[in-house]
């Protein structure tokens, strides 16, 4: 009988050797690669995932604010639309009024530890009409007269507190948008309460302007009663009864250029107490009245930035129409608008085009026209806007160059012309 050993049985053979199990430090070496491997294979997806992250914060951020300047440009090229119907043009017309809020030279409107404030942000005023809707009305006086030799001042004088009065206003004439024109209780439907009218007066040097909030419209005879909030003698009128700021001149008196306000009772030129009032402006009393002047009822833009009591997201730009507010960017860190006025790059020896962020601050040359929103021709407007915090606001692994916050920071700026505020402009000839 023959006998066939088996070489892996046999001690000591290179078979047997060959076929031996792993040792403990081969283990240890196998598991210490594959933790060195895997550590680098997951922080290098941990990173890649965090710059995607990051980009996608930074598209979202940049779509955003391409979104809001799209939304601005269209809303600010239509400013000052629908004033008047037909063939009356307004000679300077109102269609932006600004509200800037100004710190003074060298410091800021950001802490480190409180985040940004409101003298970060203005407000933007879209001042516009639509006589498709609110067609514009005539004076009149309570009989209802075409032509009325007289009719009642809305006016309060200036200094006194204004009241509540009563004026008259004809039914809605003829127009492209009504062509048999409405009735008394047609147009007298078309207005509401808290609704801000537009007083439109024509003169020689151009139309002149005043408005006033509606408390009620009625129809009393022959003509239409609204009982409105006073207006002031000079044309003026407290920020109460003026929530767009046409002419109320932010109601205060600069004791100094850019700070130290107190309130006033007529609009201030800069760095004086002395009261002034825009060329703009017109006192509404006997001399408004009758056909060739317009009552016109607004349905302004708002654009402004709102508190949300958010640490995480504390200010939104909203826009504001007909009583509906929008959110229009979330996280938005400055808003600030400035205008150039008619002019200016002749007038001051400008040879481009200067933008003014402070309103108060107006002047053709060595005229002052402080508020005088007439004169806006151009809209600047700046805006920053930051991602969301990565953590709780002012810490975190990524720091900013621009404040140091852990969040990303975009910025961009938009320069609008509106089409309706230069119609008339004569760059020839200085405002009368």
């Amino acid at each position: 009988m023959t006998i066939i050993a088996n070489p892996y049985s046999v001690p000591g053979s290179r078979a047997a050797v060959r076929q031996r199990g792993t040792t403990l430090l081969e283990l240890v070496i196998s598991m210490a690669l594959l933790i060195i491997v895997s550590g680098a294979a997951f922080g290098l997806f941990n990173s890649m995932s965090a710059a995607g992250t990051t980009v996608q914060a930074q598209q979202g951020l940049s779509m955003a604010l391409r979104s809001a300047t799209s939304q601005l440009q269209v809303d600010l090229a239509n400013a000052g639309n629908g004033y008047f119907q037909g063939l009356n043009v307004p000679s300077w017309p109102v269609g932006v009024s600004i509200v800037n809020n100004v710190v003074s030279p060298g410091t800021s409107c950001y802490s480190s530890t409180t985040g940004y404030g409101s003298n970060c942000f203005d407000s933007l005023n879209i001042i516009t009409a639509q006589p498709a809707v609110y067609p514009a009305v005539n004076p009149t006086d309570a009989a209802g007269d075409a032509t009325p030799a007289t009719c009642p001042s809305p006016a309060a004088a200036v200094g006194a507190t204004p009241g509540t009065t009563t004026i008259y206003a004809t039914a809605a004439p003829p127009s492209q948008a009504f062509p048999s024109g409405l009735t008394l209780a047609q147009t007298a439907a078309k207005f509401s309460t808290g609704d801000q009218l537009l007083f439109l007066h024509t003169s020689t040097s151009g139309t002149l302007i005043s408005t006033a909030i509606l408390k009620t419209a009625t129809v009393s005879g022959a003509a239409i009663a609204l009982s409105i909030n006073q207006t002031y003698s000079d044309g003026s009128n407290i920020l109460a009864n003026d929530p767009l700021d046409i002419t109320s001149c932010d109601r205060t008196t600069f004791t100094s250029a850019y700070n130290t306000a107190s309130p006033s009772n007529s609009c201030p030129p800069p760095g004086s107490t002395t009261p002034y009032t825009p060329s703009y402006f017109f006192g509404v009393g006997t001399n408004f009245c009758g056909s060739g002047d317009w009552i016109v009822k607004l349905s302004p833009i708002q654009y402004t930035v709102q508190a949300t009591g958010n640490t995480n997201d504390p200010w939104q730009l909203v826009r504001i129409q007909n009583g509906t507010t929008t959110v229009v960017m979330d996280q938005i860190i400055g808003f600030k608008v400035g205008a150039s006025i008619w002019n200016n790059d002749t007038a001051n020896g400008f040879t481009t085009t200067s933008y003014n962020y402070a309103a108060a601050n107006y002047a053709m040359g060595t005229l002052a026209e402080p508020w005088n929103f007439s004169l806006v021709r151009s809209v600047r407007i700046s805006m920053i806007a930051r991602t969301a915090p990565t953590t709780t606001f002012g810490t975190g692994t990524y720091h900013n160059s621009f404040d140091g916050g852990a969040y990303q920071v975009r910025g961009t700026a938009i320069v609008v012309n509106p089409r309706n505020l230069s119609m008339n402009d004569d760059r020839t000839q200085a405002l009368p």
